[in-house]
């Protein structure tokens, strides 16, 4: 703590409070560049998609998408007495997620 206090020419208590904001999430984006510029280092931060990846955020929200869509198109067929079999409908939801993630449209952002 002597040391890095020394580096940003703070007091062990000043380095102390950094911490505690840290652990409590109140510390700044500012705080943290100049503790990565003392550190020489670069302060890198950005979103991470829960699921993993990126391709699988796509994939789970472009099923989503093309499961609403399929299955309204199904439920209004089904009115007029038109009912398609579920593995009719499963093979349209997949083929439709793959345009989805084809044109990426805005609505799957949505």
């Amino acid at each position: 703590m002597q040391q890095l206090g020394n580096k940003l020419s703070v007091t062990k208590q000043g380095i102390l409070d950094i911490e505690k904001r840290e652990k409590d999430g109140s510390i700044t984006l500012k705080s943290l560049r100049e503790l990565g510029r003392v550190l020489d280092m670069e302060l890198v931060y950005g979103f991470v998609p829960k699921d993993g990846s990126l391709e699988a955020l796509i994939e789970k929200k472009a099923l989503e998408l093309a499961s609403k869509i399929v299955l309204h198109t199904s439920n209004t067929t089904k009115s007029e007495d038109q009912e398609n079999s579920k593995e009719r409908i499963e093979k349209a939801i997949q083929e439709r997620a793959e345009d989805i993630k084809n044109k990426m449209p805005k609505i799957l952002w949505n």
